[in-house]
């Protein structure tokens, strides 16, 4: 053991310690600083930045036996507190820096030590220096978070006050359309923030740890599972397996439409037959600390009888594949597409057919806080299950049979999430920590690392498609046919809804009567499929906006007047056959006009032959909702102080619900001039919020916000006397009038049912549109290519908070230059950690973001609203495959666009 004497946060401090101990372990749990986050655990993220001696220093690779005795360490604790903020804690909340805020803490801390250094830095200084100390954000775009520092430096050079630098609330006090600042920002920046880690050390005695018994195959019959050894091993309380379960052992997989071939009861909680996929868990060990637990589920002994592991969707679909899922056939959903005519006389006499193939990958999540669960038995009996679930009352339905409780017994809460971007759309932990606490009668406590965050984690699903397109010489569309097969790993759930996305997106944005087209959703032992931001969109526009490219060419017409010919206006309809909500394309092309001239002459008078610049357009949607249907409910309450409580499931992974939650509360209450502290939040508990649904689908904003408002229009009127003034809660109490009241919104009387036959309907009440300008720039040596620069043109409807909506865009950019250039997950022993998976860093994405609005206010959304996170992920990839060909002429289709691949198309060029 090491005694050492520090100086923490400017306090003389002593701690005794492992040699090998990290000093981030000992930061967070030792001196219970958990301001600072660990991530990834391998210095790739830098959450856990701290500073030591002056320089910024990764924490979770630091032993402690590397830390000099008398070191001075500054954590996000001493940089500021909510109390007295640092400048640059301030701007990282006026910025929107803080999302999800996980990363937070990290930057903060790592600006402070470069404005220590350096209190002028130019913007490309602090690009330089986040690139350097691998400050990694997958929120933000980066953008903001340079805006933060070369603001706080401002403040800090006497420049502008505090005061100057903070958000100013408008005269009339409105919040709503502002820039309004989120409420979870200042704990985000302070460190005061507990997500499911900082939660776990907080957890009382005698909570058992956990650690899973995962399989290390793709695809196996399990013969026996062996526990005798780990059983007797130190700390052990007990090893879970399927025959500890209660319920069904299955995570219901929420068939959305009765033609899909299986019974969505795919999934095991812990496998008993079969392992489907790499990192199944096949059993649990629970024990009084996390390294006892993993030493015994090393002892458990798990026989196999290995079989064929089909790790794409052609193999599993071929004639010759065995059954994954004995009795339900590997391909367990189609969905065709018959709008219009027959296309085949069409193509027959169409001047132009074209018809191409393309691939998206399975892209992988890459969030910075690995999945963290934990759960005890509560009150009255009840298991309550805490985790960064995005679905809280969905997810209570889709396990609550497997794991053996009836639903009234179960409550699930959502902790603070370090970002999801879909995922936990899909169980991961809940259903693991549920039976782990019923099986030991404990609290049970599980934390994913970084591996198998990446591993065991569900992927976007990747797609192949093949399209056919025919023209007219002067350019209109004609028809369209399509096989498009996509790949939903082991297993199915939400993977029918993926399915009918696809045939809601291919063909999209533009005047196209005629499609004929078949979707088939896959079984394979790969990753499982999940729902990833813009859930369908991205599969989809790789292939339709790349096509559109290559007719464009095929037509030699300039791609982006080809798209603006055929862009949707009044009269259109989508390719399920519903009328577009609004038409704002053209507007949105008439502001990127000017954007995309400029970026082709600055390309044009490029003339260097090593490196050559390009432009790439194309467009993007997304819809609002879920299919068909969809419900939302939403309280309010008056208290007895006359401020007001708002409660809901609006579940936040870093998009802001807290700030749409506020926003339209605030405005919805205006006539009784409550400040915005006066609105409190109750938020993401399913013993005290009703159902709002599922943070899915960019529904929120317009579901539960119409819910909220309708809370609202009911206690106001309560509350309204005969003479136009309000009643007090005094008052309301003394009339014995209600003080609580839900309000809902439904779609489902603006909706229709899915045609199986046909795949015609229309299921949205709203739609999201983006268009994208793209300027790269390609290294004909290395075939490297870089984005210079990003112009993205958006109608989301009336926006609720501008500073949340820019905030999605820019991190859009980021995660699609990823999904363009970098980012896979189908090697499971290679793509294993953000590097090996592509996480772009700050140099990765630009410093150029320009963003456009136009607002067509939504008929269906409160004031207008609709929706916004999930459109900017729809289409921007495209536009950087679109110019990396307007660049040096070669066509990437199937992705990612790396430099490898870019250079051998360069050489298959040159033959």
């Amino acid at each position: 053991m090491l005694r050492k004497e520090l100086m923490v946060n400017g306090q003389p401090t002593t701690v005794i310690v492992e040699p090998d101990a990290k000093l981030s372990d000992v930061i967070r749990k030792q001196l219970r600083l958990t301001g600072t986050k660990v991530g990834c655990g391998n210095g790739q993220c830098g959450a856990c930045s701290v500073i030591m001696n002056k320089k910024v220093v990764r924490s979770c690779t630091l032993k402690m036996k590397h830390v000099p005795d008398g070191a001075e360490i500054t954590t996000i604790e001493g940089v500021g507190t909510p109390e007295k903020l640092h400048p640059l804690q301030l701007a990282w909340m006026v910025h929107g820096g803080a999302q999800c805020g996980f990363c937070s803490p990290g930057f903060i801390v790592s600006s402070k030590a470069l404005l220590d250094q350096n209190i002028n830095p130019t913007r490309q200084d602090v690009r330089d220096w986040f690139q350097k100390h691998r400050n990694a954000c997958r929120c933000t775009g980066y953008l903001p978070l340079v805006n933060a520092v070369t603001d706080a430096a401002r403040v800090l050079r006497g420049e502008i006050t505090m005061e100057e630098l903070d958000f100013k609330m408008p005269e009339d006090g409105r919040v709503f359309g502002t820039s309004y600042i989120r409420p979870s920002a200042l704990a985000k920046v302070t460190g005061t923030c507990d997500y499911g880690a900082d939660l776990g050390l907080k957890l009382p005695e005698g909570t058992l740890h956990m650690a899973l018994v995962q399989a290390k195959v793709s695809h196996a019959n399990i013969i026996s599972i062996d526990t005798s050894e780990a059983e007797k091993m130190p700390g052990v309380a007990k090893v879970v397996t399927h025959k500890d379960i209660k319920g069904t052992n299955r995570i219901f997989g929420l068939l959305c439409f009765p033609w899909n071939k299986g019974d969505g009861y795919d999934r095991p909680i812990l496998c008993d037959k079969k392992i489907f996929q790499y990192g199944d868990a096949i059993a649990i060990v629970c024990a009084d600390t996390i390294e006892q637990a993993k030493a015994a589920a090393e002892k458990v002994k798990v026989e196999i009888e290995e079989l064929p592991a089909y790790m794409n969707a052609r193999e599993a679909a071929a004639e010759d594949a065995i059954e994954i899922h004995p009795g339900t056939p590997n391909v367990f959903f189609e969905q065709p597409t018959v709008k219009g005519e027959d296309t085949k006389p069409l193509m027959e006499n169409a001047d132009v057919v074209i018809e191409r193939e393309y691939y998206l990958q399975r892209q992988p999540h890459l969030v910075l806080e690995p999945d963290v669960g934990f759960a005890y038995i509560g009150e009255d009996d009840m298991l309550t299950i805490q985790s960064k679930s995005i679905a809280l009352y969905m997810h209570s339905f889709m396990i609550a049979d497997g794991i053996g409780v009836p639903l009234n017994k179960l409550r699930l809460i959502q902790n603070y999430a370090g970002a999801t971007f879909g995922y936990k759309l899909s169980p991961t932990n809940e259903a693991l920590v549920g039976v782990a606490a019923i099986a030991t009668g404990k609290p049970v406590f599980l934390q994913y690392d970084m591996y198998q965050q990446i591993t065991y984690t569900g992927k976007r699903s990747p797609a192949f498609g093949t399209l056919k397109l025919g023209a007219s010489k002067t350019g209109e569309l004609l028809g369209l046919e399509y096989d498009y097969l996509q790949d939903h790993g082991a297993y199915s759930e939400l993977g029918d809804a993926l399915c009918v996305r696809a045939n809601s997106f291919i063909g999209s944005g533009y005047k196209l009567p005629n499609i004929r087209g078949i979707t088939r959703e896959t079984f394979t032992n790969h990753a499982f499929g999940s729902a990833f931001r813009a859930f369908g969109a991205p599969q989809s526009f790789m292939c339709w906006e790349s096509i559109m490219d290559e007719m464009a060419e095929a037509l030699g017409m300039d791609p982006f007047e080809f798209r603006y010919k055929n862009l949707y206006r009044p009269g259109d309809t989508t390719p399920t056959g519903a009328t577009p909500d609004c038409f704002p394309f053209v507007e949105l092309f008439d502001k990127l006009r000017p954007e995309y001239q400029a970026a082709l002459e600055r390309c044009r008078k490029d003339d260097r032959t090593d490196k050559k610049r390009g432009v790439g357009v194309s467009i993007g949607i997304y819809s609002v909702g879920n299919d068909s249907s969809d419900t939302s409910e939403a309280a309010v309450e008056l208290n007895e102080d006359n401020t007001v409580t708002v409660f809901n499931t609006w579940e936040d992974h870093g998009q802001g619900a807290d700030m749409g939650t506020l926003a339209v509360a605030h405005e919805a209450l205006r006539p009784l001039k409550l400040k915005p502290e006066q609105i409190r939040l109750c938020m993401n508990d399913t013993a005290k919020c009703p159902d709002s649904g599922a943070a899915g689908g960019s529904r929120s904003q317009l579901l539960t916000g119409n819910a909220i408002a309708d809370a609202c229009d009911k206690l106001l009127k309560a509350m309204r006397k005969e003479t136009g003034e309000y009643r007090t809660y005094t008052e309301m109490v003394e009339e014995g009038i209600l003080l609580k009241y839900t309000g809902s919104y439904a779609t489902t009387s603006f909706c229709t049912t899915l045609d199986e036959k046909t795949g015609q309907f229309s299921p949205y009440v709203a739609y999201l549109y983006s268009a994208y300008v793209t300027e790269v720039e390609v290294d004909v040596n290395t075939g490297k290519t870089t984005v210079l620069k990003m112009t993205i043109a958006s109608d989301f409807g009336t926006i609720c908070n501008k500073l949340v909506v820019d905030g999605q865009i820019y991190g859009a950019v980021q995660q699609g230059i990823g999904l363009a250039l970098s980012e896979d997950f189908e090697d499971i022993h290679k793509h294993i950690s953000l590097i090996a998976c592509g996480f772009p860093y700050i140099k990765d994405v630009p410093d150029d973001i320009q963003i456009i609005y136009t607002e067509t206010p939504r008929e269906h959304g409160y004031k207008g609203v609709s929706g916004c996170g999930e459109a900017p992920l729809a289409g921007p990839h495209v536009s950087i495959v679109n110019a990396i060909y307007n660049a040096c002429g070669v066509r990437i289709r199937h992705l990612p666009a790396t430099p490898e691949k870019v250079l051998e198309a360069l050489k298959n060029q040159s033959k």
